[in-house]
Order: C-alpha cells, then structure tokens, then sequence
C-alpha cells in the first residue's frame, strides 16, 4: 500500500504542533516576551512540570521554541518563539478564530434544544 505524501506532509506538521498544550504554549510565546518556565506555569495553572518541560523540549527539538539559560546564579532560562515558530502564528490564529466560531455554533445548537 502507497502512502499519499500530502497525508505524510499533513501528519509532521500537526507532530509538531499538537498536544492538549503545545497550542497554548504557543500562544503565550507569540505574544512577543521571553517567559521563564515558571511563567509559563503560571500562565496554564493545570498543566504539570512534567508536561511542561516535554513539551518545552519537543517544541525546542523542532526549533520552533528557542531556549537561552543565563549563565548566573541561580540559572536564569527563558523560552521565546523563534523565527521559524513564528510562521506558525497565522496558523494558530486561524485555528483561534475556528475555536472562537466552533464554540458559538455549539452554544446556538444547545439553545435550539
């Protein structure tokens, strides 16, 4: 059985940026700040430290996130979208829009029942 390349295409993408809060990370670093890990902690209050830091390193791995540690003590680290992350801001945008409309069109067919 052939592969279809545009599926194969359409499956690395959605990798790379899929997860309950990679989407939400992303939102928060294309914002324009650097945010430190405790930041973004507080920014997403049910996410774990766990979570955070694997989808920190995936995300850092697919050089969509840039991560900087400060040589000082205590270790300084701030996370920041990089250049190539920030293609994906129109992207997340329109996926934002999508949630957005998605979520109106459920609360007009609840008030029709």
């Amino acid at each position: 059985m052939q592969k279809n390349p545009n599926q194969c295409k359409f499956v690395v993408a959605m990798d790379s940026i899929v997860g309950k809060w990679k989407p939400i990370i992303l939102y928060h670093l294309l914002q324009g700040k650097p945010l430190r890990f405790n930041e973004l902690r507080r920014l997403l209050p049910d996410i774990t430290q766990r979570m955070l830091t694997l989808h920190l390193r995936e995300l850092e791995e697919e050089e969509i996130v840039k991560r900087v540690i400060y040589p000082q003590i205590p270790p300084k680290v701030e996370y920041s979208i990089s250049e190539y992350g920030k293609s994906l801001s129109p992207v997340l945008e329109i996926l934002h829009q999508w949630g957005a409309a998605h979520i109106e069109r459920k609360k007009l067919g609840e008030a029709k029942k």
